[in-house]
């Protein structure tokens, strides 16, 4: 659901990686990144908002902020990346979770 919100949104590169035999905070992370600093808001706030609305899943916590290139949105089972491109490469979540299954999507 999180990774089809954020293509509605025009999220780019999106995956889905299953935590859940790695992991004990969380199941799945979502990673995707938006070209600019209105799309990161606009990313992580229809996320934020239609969970809550349509799913009554409120976000447990959201950190980042558009500014810094890189919103979370912790939503208990399934916590959500927005990265602008160039700060994605730096943290490289991706090949930090290397051996985690990919969902295909």
């Amino acid at each position: 659901m999180c990774a089809s919100i954020a293509a509605d949104k025009k999220a780019e590169d999106i995956i889905a990686i299953d935590l859940r035999s790695l992991s004990t905070f969380t199941d799945f992370f979502v990673i995707c990144s938006g070209a600019s600093e209105p799309q990161l808001k606009a990313i992580a706030g229809e996320i934020k908002d239609r969970l809550k609305v349509d799913h009554a899943t409120p976000a447990l916590g959201i950190d980042g902020f558009p500014l810094s290139q890189w919103v979370v949105a912790d939503f208990g089972s399934v916590v959500v990346h927005v990265f602008h491109p160039e700060k994605r490469a730096i943290y490289r979540l991706e090949d930090l979770w290397n051996d985690a299954p990919r969902l295909s999507l």
